[in-house]
Order: C-alpha cells, then sequence, then structure tokens
C-alpha cells in the first residue's frame, strides 16, 4: 500500500508544481491532503516525515521544483506538523 500511496503522492506533487495554473489544481491538492491523513492514521509524524522526505528528494531529482510549500496542505494533522 505504501508504494502506491507514494507514486500516487508524487504524481500529484509533480503535476501541482508543473501546472500551477490548470483548473484540476484543487482536486489534486484535496487528494494530497487525504493521501497524508492516510499516512498520519497509519504511522504517526513519522510516516508524513518519511514520505515528503522521499518525494522532495525524487521530484527535486526529476523536475528540478522543490514541493516544500505543499508541506502545508499536511498542516492540521496534529500540532507537530506545521509548515
Amino acid at each position: 500500500m505504501d508504494f502506491m500511496l507514494e507514486e500516487e503522492l508524487m504524481d500529484l506533487m509533480t503535476f501541482c508544481l508543473q501546472n500551477p495554473e490548470s483548473f484540476e489544481i484543487t482536486a489534486k491538492k484535496k487528494r494530497i491532503s487525504e493521501i497524508g491523513q492516510e499516512l498520519y492514521l497509519d504511522g504517526g509524524i513519522d510516516a508524513l516525515d518519511n514520505f515528503f522526505f522521499s518525494i522532495k528528494n525524487r521530484i527535486i531529482g526529476e523536475i528540478e521544483k522543490d514541493p516544500s510549500p505543499l508541506r502545508s496542505l499536511w498542516n492540521g494533522l496534529t500540532t507537530d506538523w506545521h509548515y
């Protein structure tokens, strides 16, 4: 399951970074938030940290854009996650 979520998250974040003006952006960001909730419920803040670290490195390596601004989509899941 983790591999599938990682790939979906990778696709969603890449889309958001490459198509910031798309009419689909709201739905994509909503799904990123939902995945964050799934990850948090399954593995806590460590899961969020690990997934984001992995995704960030892959995205920077593949499209040379930093997905860090998208971390804020997971704000509110826990008081320990505030970006």
